[in-house]
């Protein structure tokens, strides 16, 4: 993958506890091919250096949210608020949403997968989706889906 000067990124790391964490930025130069990459991170002043190998384009299918307790996608109530936490999610990485119809609470995809809104991005279609991890069920992962056309 290779930079330009400007593009959106998106670096998931560990902070100073070491628990993991996503900060968004632009790059502000590119050391060749092979990287390292300035980044310029959001609310910071100076340009942290960061391999190449550790950062990704934004995307509105690589903004997720990974959140702790089952019982945000088992409690109707809570389910109808993940929305509006991956909507705010999308913003802080500087996607630009042109429209989203929220689902209510939800309806029930294949396995435990909930369906949450129906959103345009960028003249694409794609559905919000709130799932268990594979990696952890007791952990939700929220995260935007193209919509397949037919």
């Amino acid at each position: 993958m290779t930079f330009s000067l400007g593009d959106r990124v998106r670096w998931a790391t560990t902070d100073e506890d070491g628990l993991p964490v996503v900060r968004y930025g632009f790059v502000g130069g590119v050391a060749g091919d092979v990287g390292p990459v300035v980044v310029m991170l959001d609310g910071e002043l100076g340009g942290d250096v960061i391999d190449l190998d550790q950062l990704e384009p934004v995307t509105i299918t690589n903004v997720e949210l990974h959140l702790d307790g089952r019982d945000l996608i088992d409690d109707p109530d809570l389910r109808r608020g993940l929305v509006h936490l991956w909507r705010a999610e999308a913003e802080s990485a500087g996607l630009d949403v042109d429209a989203m119809e929220p689902l209510g609470t939800g309806e029930r995809d294949l396995g435990d997968a909930w369906s949450l809104a129906a959103l345009t991005s960028g003249g694409q279609q794609y559905v919000v989706r709130a799932l268990p991890s594979m990696l952890d069920p007791a952990v939700v992962c929220i995260r935007a889906e193209q919509t397949p056309r037919w």
